[in-house]
């Protein structure tokens, strides 16, 4: 009778990845990094800040300090 821990195959070497292959990992890694938290801060941002409330607020330009008159 056979074992039920017999694959019937022998295990396979995996071959380590390249240098190239660690590279374009590492900068998927941080990719993602960046892009997820810019989705978090904008997220953040909108819950404490609504569209509507920022509409509310009085226009003021650059020279709206300095008097005119």
């Amino acid at each position: 009778m056979r074992s039920s821990f017999a694959t019937g195959r022998a295990s396979i070497l995996m071959k380590s990845p390249s240098h190239r292959q660690q590279a374009s990992r590492r900068r998927l890694a941080i990719i993602c990094a960046v892009v997820g938290l810019a989705l978090a801060s904008g997220v953040v941002g909108s819950l404490i800040h609504p569209a509507g409330h920022l509409s509310s607020r009085p226009v003021t330009g650059p020279f709206s300090y300095i008097p005119s008159e």
